[in-house]
């Protein structure tokens, strides 16, 4: 017998939450199902919430002003041994409450919780393997697939979770490492290296494409590869690994430069694939695109239209912020609610040391476009807040346009980035100009008085 639902939603990652969440509230019957033991999804369990508690101890040692304690990590077997278990039980203390807080609000908001793995039967019916192997059917009016993604592990890669690891296993690590090897040059690798380094680890980056972050305004990507340089980390751009294998006392790694690098163990970083194996969707007749995720409308359905999918499983731009907006969004559409679109203009946060954010467009986007445009710089060095915190090269540049002196985009390195950044991304969503900010007043001392650095330095030019 089939048990109904008006809503089912796959996955308790982020995007799965906040889809589930938002259809109770609108007075639907709503399972959440959940194959892992524990809820969160990769987003509170293995990914976002995990590294940024590890980021955040990291970042304390790497700026507590003594070289007493990175120097006794980087010498003494027992002291690593000892600061990465404190880390990991002060990750694991940031996991456990935050999963008691979600796990509080799904219950508050009357969500049934399912264990088990789900699979299609037809449009309307999944089957929930339990984890104890019983089944059973549960109908829907609409489906909501938010099962996230995971590392890509191809074949010729010797994972084996202590000297070969992914960005999963690497949360593990029973001790420090000396030496790392980070095979990767995107968000996940420039974020691992920056941990690693700031605990004083020799860490070693090969990656394919001439600079980190390809998709970052260059003269950010150039500054945070002097700040990591200037933390040790060693790199090999432009360069293919073309064979990786485990030695006695680590990993060795040949490369297309005809190099052989040596060290303890090796984070392998290069992208990540849907979560979608289990779900049986060519039942359905729904197709992946050629890196695997899913095609969805606007509102986030599928071709399917009760059928929606959000979060990782649809790929760019994958993260935890934008992945809960699409469950909200697909939640209120299946519910036939009155539903808004998202913001045009989306922030994104990388959790390196130092951090990055930004939103909208980069000078290379804007000269590829013919657009006219002005830039505006604010240095965190000019600001009393930043010399009181000692960032002296945190940075905030602001991009206008010329006829209509609208904010094309912003883009800040430095402390408290991913806060300063809404700012700027609200007076986009909003339409304002320039002018805008000028005309705001802004605490003092604080980092955001450099947009008013950057905006007054704009309208001069303007």
């Amino acid at each position: 017998m089939k048990q109904h639902y008006d809503m089912l939603v796959v996955g308790s990652g982020p995007a799965g939450q906040r889809a589930a969440i938002q259809a109770a509230k609108l007075g639907k019957n709503v399972g959440l199902i959940e194959r892992k033991a524990k809820i969160g999804g990769a987003g509170l369990q293995s990914g976002t919430i995990p590294s940024k508690a590890l980021r955040e101890v990291a970042y304390a040692v790497s700026h507590s002003g003594s070289m007493g304690m990175r120097e006794a990590i980087a010498k003494d077997a027992t002291v690593r041994r000892g600061f990465l278990a404190e880390a990991i039980r002060k990750k694991n203390m940031v996991v456990d409450q935050q999963e008691s807080v979600i796990l509080n609000q799904l219950l508050r908001n009357g969500v049934a919780l399912i264990p088990g793995k789900a699979s299609f039967v037809d449009e309307h019916t999944l089957t929930v393997q339990k984890p104890r192997g019983e089944k059973k059917l549960l109908h829907a009016d609409a489906i909501v697939l938010a099962t996230g993604s995971r590392p890509r592990r191809p074949r010729h890669v010797p994972f084996d979770k202590e000297r070969v690891l992914d960005s999963t296993s690497i949360l593990h690590l029973h001790h420090l490492p000396k030496h790392l090897i980070i095979i990767g040059g995107g968000v996940i690798a420039c974020e691992f290296a920056c941990i690693f380094a700031a605990l004083n680890v020799q860490v070693t980056m090969i990656d394919p494409h001439p600079q980190i972050l390809t998709f970052l305004s260059e003269d950010i990507a150039i500054r945070l590869s002097n700040a990591m340089f200037s933390m040790g980390i060693e790199f090999h751009m432009q360069t293919e690994v073309k064979s990786i294998e485990l030695i006695d006392d680590g990993v060795r790694v040949h490369t297309s430069a005809e190099q052989i690098l040596e060290s303890d163990c090796l984070l392998y970083a290069m992208g990540r694939e849907a979560n979608i194996d289990d779900l049986a969707i060519d039942q359905l007749g729904l197709e992946q695109d050629k890196r695997g995720w899913l095609t969805v409308n606007d509102y986030f359905q599928t071709p399917i239209p009760h059928i929606y999918a959000v979060g990782d499983l649809i790929g760019r731009p994958a993260l935890a912020a934008t992945g809960m907006e699409q469950g909200r969004i697909a939640a209120i559409h299946a519910c036939d609610a009155k539903s808004t679109l998202t913001a045009d203009h989306l922030p994104m946060a990388i959790y390196t040391i130092p951090e990055i954010s930004f939103v909208g467009q980069t000078e290379a986007q804007l000269k590829k476009q013919n657009v006219d445009y002005v830039a505006g710089l604010g240095h965190f060095k000019e600001s009393a807040r930043g010399q009181i915190i000692g960032d002296n090269d945190g940075m905030l540049k602001l991009l206008v346009d010329r006829q209509s002196r609208k904010i094309l985009g912003v883009h800040i390195i430095g402390e408290s980035a991913s806060e300063l950044v809404h700012i700027g991304q609200i007076v986009m969503n909003l339409g304002a100009t320039v002018d805008c900010l000028v005309e705001n007043v802004f605490n003092y001392p604080t980092l955001a008085e450099c947009y008013k650095m950057a905006a007054l330095e704009c309208i001069n030019q303007l």
